[in-house]
């Protein structure tokens, strides 16, 4: 689809921040966030390929993590340079691989449990640390081929937030996170395959926080326990008590963390 854009949320102004949802969600997820910091930066938060407002991916391609890097590439460009980028999840994945792209306009990165399951294989073939969001994908991808996106949905769900979390979850928010699971299959295909070996995130120099839920799966912390000895200046927090939705569950207290961090000393943002 050339030319397609983003759908794009904004406020403020400032030093740029673009802030990166998790699959089965929005750049809805980071609204607190950009109340918090739109009186002192410019935020931007657009929806991925697929989600929101956005189109879907145009190409019968299998979609890459360097695909959906360049479909916010306008978003970056409007942030300006030096920016921040904050990514959660699969947007943490992007984030990751948009910095690599350009880690001159980067001067800081955020990410809550990027998900480069691609470097957890390399590291130890299966069985490791990724099978679990592989058997989810299983799961919830079979559940698509009998015509049950509800189903698909309550496996995704229930791996990253804990059984019986797609049943409480409010019923008015079911039908989108069901219809999202169309791509269930296109983000895992991107998030195991992505090639870029783990000594390349050695050249990412700049100031990172790098947030783990205490409770969260451990596909994540597979992925964690690789990435931040990689990255040569992270700082890494633990946030007790919550898991890998955090950002959406628990978002005063996530979003609490990201803000100490760009607005202050350590990542001089």
């Amino acid at each position: 689809m050339p030319g397609a854009q983003p759908f794009l949320r904004e406020a403020g102004s400032g030093p740029g921040v673009v802030c990166i949802h998790s699959n089965a969600s929005t750049s809805a997820q980071w609204r607190g966030l950009m109340d918090r910091l739109s009186a002192s930066h410019h935020v931007l938060a657009p929806d991925s390929y697929g989600s929101g407002k956005s189109p879907d991916w145009p190409s019968d391609r299998k979609i890459s993590l360097s695909d959906e890097v360049r479909f916010i590439e306008p978003v970056l460009a409007l942030a300006g340079s030096p920016l921040t980028l904050v990514g959660h999840s699969y947007g943490g994945a992007v984030a990751l691989m948009a910095a690599l792209a350009n880690p001159a306009r980067v001067k800081a990165l955020v990410l809550f449990e990027p998900t480069l399951f691609a470097l957890v294989d390399a590291h130890s073939p299966p069985p490791n640390g990724a099978d679990g969001i592989k058997g989810a994908v299983a799961a919830a991808s079979a559940a698509l081929d009998a015509g049950d996106k509800g189903a698909a949905a309550g496996h995704f769900i229930d791996f990253w937030m804990g059984p019986g979390s797609w049943a409480a979850t409010p019923e008015q928010r079911k039908p989108a996170i069901a219809e999202s699971m169309a791509n269930v299959r296109r983000w895992a295909h991107a998030l195991t395959t992505e090639p870029t070996p783990l000594e390349a995130f050695s050249a990412l120099d700049m100031p990172i926080l790098y947030l783990l839920g205490e409770r969260s799966p451990e596909s994540a912390q597979a992925v964690a326990r690789l990435l931040i000895p990689a990255l040569p200046n992270v700082r890494k927090v633990v946030l007790p008590g919550i898991g890998h939705m955090a950002p959406v569950t628990h978002p005063d207290l996530v979003n609490a963390e990201i803000v100490r961090f760009i607005t202050g000393s350590n990542s001089q943002c």
